[in-house]
């Protein structure tokens, strides 16, 4: 099998320090937090911004703040910023991040319920953002609530929207989407191309599960406090020690971590495009 990839999902949108006094929330503390997991073994980060008052946001500014911070510190992790709707709905404003030029940017291509929201995404927002992607050259990252998110990202690639290969995030376990079960990630695993590379995310105690599943399916972990606040005991987790948990399984299995320039090289991001998002945020 290839190397393992190891996503942290940071933020996220929902979680606050009253949740769990380990979550970052300041661009500082976002910097601070991929450093430590960066050198546990994470290669590739999830990143969300929050405002003064802990908000979800998708300001330009503080973008940029977090990753000036994290380039500071840590120069050569992957950087995929999110265009999620929990910040904002307006479509340029969604955009922003892709066209900040980090080497990846989350997609989500469909619609869903989540606790207390409809998760809109139009078929007309879709093919706009995969306009977005398509100018930028942003690697997609394509999140994947339930099986028609799949056939709408290849009906896009169809369209001329997108290169193969494609890179899905199997998002698993969020009430109001598919179960967390390692039967419904096989099921979503065996629906993408073959030349494919997938991530998964369990949410809430079905992180470390289906992320031991992934780890012996050859596909790749995403975790962090944006999905799940807990260690398996119960324990008030950090980032850090879930990519510990992480890297400790990996190694029990006898599968290898990748680094930042071999999760590209896995992931089809041009390497030439590490330092883009210098230019756009200086």
């Amino acid at each position: 099998m290839e190397k393992l990839i190891i996503t942290v999902a940071l933020t996220g949108n929902v979680p606050t320090k009253k949740n769990n006094t380990n979550l970052p929330v300041t661009p500082e503390e976002i910097a601070e937090d991929v450093k430590r997991c960066a050198d546990a073994g994470a290669s590739l980060f999830h990143v969300h911004a929050r405002d003064s008052q802990q908000k979800p946001t998708l300001d330009t500014s503080i973008f940029k703040e977090i990753v000036r911070n994290i380039k500071k510190v840590s120069p050569d992790v992957i950087i995929q910023l999110s265009t999620g709707a929990r910040a904002g709905k307006d479509w340029e404003d969604r955009a922003t991040p892709v066209r900040l030029l980090p080497e990846m940017a989350s997609f989500t291509t469909g619609s869903n319920n989540l606790p207390g929201i409809v998760y809109e995404n139009s078929p007309q927002f879709i093919e706009f953002l995969a306009g977005v992607f398509k100018e930028t050259g942003v690697k997609p990252e394509i999140e994947v609530f339930e099986t028609g998110m799949i056939n709408n990202a290849l009906h896009l690639k169809k369209k001329g929207f997108f290169d193969f290969p494609l890179h899905f995030d199997f998002v698993l376990g969020a009430p109001g989407a598919m179960p967390g079960t390692v039967k419904n990630l096989l099921f979503l695993s065996e629906g993408i191309p073959p030349d494919s590379t997938w991530t998964v995310a369990g949410i809430g105690k079905a992180e470390i599960p289906l992320a031991t599943a992934a780890i012996v399916m050859g596909g790749h972990v995403r975790i962090g406090l944006e999905d799940n606040l807990y260690m398996p005991d119960g324990a008030l987790a950090s980032n850090a020690e879930l990519v510990e948990k992480i890297v400790t399984i990996a190694k029990e299995i006898g599968r290898d971590i990748a680094n930042p320039d071999e999760a590209r090289s896995i992931l089809a991001i041009p390497h030439e495009n590490k330092n883009r998002i210098l230019e756009t945020i200086s």
